[in-house]
């Protein structure tokens, strides 16, 4: 029977994410930071990591989106294409730290100052008609889904299993989630995953 190891890792911001919700320290903490007890134990995983047939970030995942993503990649379908992740966010507020793709959708006009539109976000079908009035939105919508077209193939034949795409605007509420949502649309209609994150949209 052939056998095909799998080595599970995370980055670092994800594992110190989670030691500190589930306040357990970690096993070679012995008083030292946690940053260095990580390192430590990737010395220590290095000889593992090195024998295996594939590596799987489990960054952009919880408990329960892990173990679906893991399920989908033993699926036998004839055509599973790999899992993007369409982060909105505001760069007032930073960006996400594992995005791969980074867009910046500052360029256009902000619905923030349209007095109606200032407390609604950019899934609201009034930010929808407004965002779509506007010159610029068609034509970056058009290159960036062609250019995500071009790629995200490009990351398959590559071995991804996942992306993150990170779409930010100056608070992310608006145009962010606006563009977010409609490059779902656009990947999903073509069968790939999706999986869709607005950070920062409930923010003030």
């Amino acid at each position: 029977m052939d056998v095909a190891p799998w080595f599970l890792e995370a980055s670092n911001t994800a594992l110190v994410r989670r030691f500190s919700e589930t306040r357990r320290p970690h096993p070679l903490d012995s008083g030292r930071p946690i940053l260095e007890a990580i390192a430590r134990e990737r010395e220590l995983l290095a000889p593992i990591r090195a024998i295996a047939d594939h590596i799987l970030d489990t960054s952009p995942f919880n408990i329960h989106e892990l173990r679906q993503h893991v399920l989908s990649l033993f699926e036998e379908r004839d055509s599973v294409h790999l899992l993007v992740s369409l982060v909105s966010f505001g760069y007032k507020y930073g960006v996400p730290i594992d995005s791969d793709l980074v867009f910046d959708v500052r360029f256009l006009p902000n619905p923030n100052f349209v007095p109606h539109l200032k407390s609604l976000t950019g899934a609201d079908p009034k930010v929808i008609e407004y965002m779509n009035a506007q010159e610029g939105a068609g034509p970056f919508l058009k290159h960036l889904c062609g250019f995500l077209d071009f790629l995200l193939p490009q990351y398959e034949k590559e071995g991804k299993s996942y992306v993150t795409v990170s779409i930010g605007c100056t608070g992310g509420r608006h145009r962010s989630v606006f563009i977010a949502n409609a490059v779902a649309n656009h990947l999903q209609a073509r069968n790939f995953r999706v999986k869709v994150t607005h950070r920062d949209a409930e923010k003030g």
